[in-house]
């Protein structure tokens, strides 16, 4: 699928790389729908693409909410005139360990704290892709692209049960989705990035940095244009379906050097 002829909805769109993968999209001439429930971060998307040539609509999005995940739809569809691409972006971060031990004390990981993460981060991209899915097929596409943002978390990472679990749990689905939809010519892929330069490393700590750093193979944190290098190769390559493709400097080819 040329770029050109990208019809698309993006999700966590205000920030990061659902905002950096909207405004790529844009500056090669398609058009997205970007949809967060920042509504200052969509402003300041509406900004940087003003002069770009393809087309930018944004709306708020609540992709853990069915019903807005149903009314987004079907403002974007109707804005772009049809819908052949959905990036599933919108992902969050809860850390903490399954119990923790403070003295005499011994806490539990919350319950909210974990169905928060999975909500975000597998029951949106249920949400919104079952929605694409259908408005693909509706509106007679020949050809629709689903990408789902996987993480390298998935094989399990001290802190992080939920977000493993919830990003292990959309590379199932995301090989189950692509078998499913094949049929209507919906091919689905996923990307596991590394450690990446964006906003969700705010507030780490310059020691904690270095040292995610030097599990790298490649020395370095990945950047946007790493990953987007991969949502567009999914797009456009027309025989790539069900697989999700690791981003990651090396790190999981060095982390299994290591076992």
């Amino acid at each position: 699928m040329n770029l050109t002829e990208v019809k698309a909805v993006v999700t966590g769109a205000a920030g990061g790389l659902g905002g950096y993968f909207a405004l790529e999209m844009v500056r090669a001439g398609a058009k997205v729908a970007a949809g967060d429930t920042n509504a200052a971060g969509l402003r300041r998307l509406v900004s940087e693409a003003e002069d770009l040539p393809g087309r930018l609509v944004v709306g708020k999005l609540d992709v853990t909410d069915e019903a807005s995940v149903e009314s987004f739809f079907s403002s974007a569809v109707g804005q772009l005139g049809g819908l052949n691409v959905l990036v599933n972006s919108a992902g969050i971060i809860r850390d903490g360990t399954l119990i923790a031990k403070d003295g005499d004390q011994v806490t539990r990981l919350p319950l909210a704290q974990w169905r928060k993460v999975m909500d975000v981060n597998l029951t949106g991209p249920f949400l919104m892709t079952r929605e694409a899915a259908m408005h693909m097929v509706q509106g007679g596409e020949k050809e629709g692209v689903i990408v789902n943002l996987s993480s390298i978390a998935r094989a399990g990472n001290p802190g992080q049960a939920n977000y493993a679990a919830s990003k292990a749990g959309l590379d199932a689905a995301t090989r189950t989705w692509a078998l499913e939809l094949a049929r209507y010519g919906i091919r689905v892929g996923g990307i596991a990035p590394g450690v990446t330069d964006t906003s969700f490393l705010e507030g780490i700590s310059e020691t904690a940095l270095t040292r995610l750093i030097d599990e790298i193979p490649l020395g370095r944190l990945g950047r946007p244009e790493d990953i987007w290098g991969a949502a567009r190769f999914i797009i456009e390559n027309g025989f790539f379906t069900g697989r999700v493709l690791e981003v990651d400097g090396g790190a999981m080819m060095g982390m299994l050097g290591k076992a």
